[in-house]
């Protein structure tokens, strides 16, 4: 089992057409969505191609620059703030994208909180090779179970307190 497919991910994103790439979905202020997909914009290559995945299993992923793209990292505003917690809220679960830019995100944090404190559903997602020294200095993190990644290319969850446990992401989030 694989904690991290940089990888993998990217080159799903250089795989697709152009146009498929910089395609955008609109969605209304209050639609719900089964995942909220946290991550540090430095991520932005290895996230495109998680959500792109996450959508082929069927799952409705929220992700900023996809559904969003009008709002402005550089200003952010009350507005900015209420929408990310309008869509956190409308968020059935979350996915922590793990890396060491995550390690200095002033939002994922707080991103995590939110949906923890809805729903009780996040999980860790590691992005990058040698997560695990990141992701121990952040003890919060430890709380979650990790999404890894089996020779088939399935999405698994481990618990953190178990080393035989193992299922399905799809049977995680039902």
């Amino acid at each position: 089992m694989s904690y991290s497919r940089e990888s993998y991910f990217k080159g799903i994103v250089t795989k697709m057409p152009i146009n498929e790439q910089q395609r955008t979905f609109s969605a209304s202020s209050n639609e719900s969505f089964d995942i909220f997909l946290s991550y540090n914009i430095n991520d932005k290559d290895v996230v495109k191609g998680i959500y792109y995945v996450l959508r082929k299993m069927g799952f409705k992923v929220y992700v900023d620059f996809m559904i969003d793209p009008q709002m402005d990292r550089s200003k952010v505003t009350k507005e900015t703030a209420e929408r990310m917690q309008s869509r956190l809220k409308h968020s059935r679960s979350l996915i922590y994208a793990q890396s060491s830019n995550a390690a200095i995100s002033k939002w994922m944090p707080w991103e995590l909180g939110v949906v923890d404190g809805n729903t009780g559903k996040c999980f860790i997602m590691p992005v990058q090779k040698g997560y695990e020294t990141i992701h121990s200095r952040q003890e919060y993190l430890l709380l979650y179970p990790v999404i890894g990644i089996n020779t088939l290319n399935e999405l698994r969850v481990h618990n953190s307190e178990s080393s035989n446990y193992s299922k399905a992401l799809v049977d995680c989030l039902r």
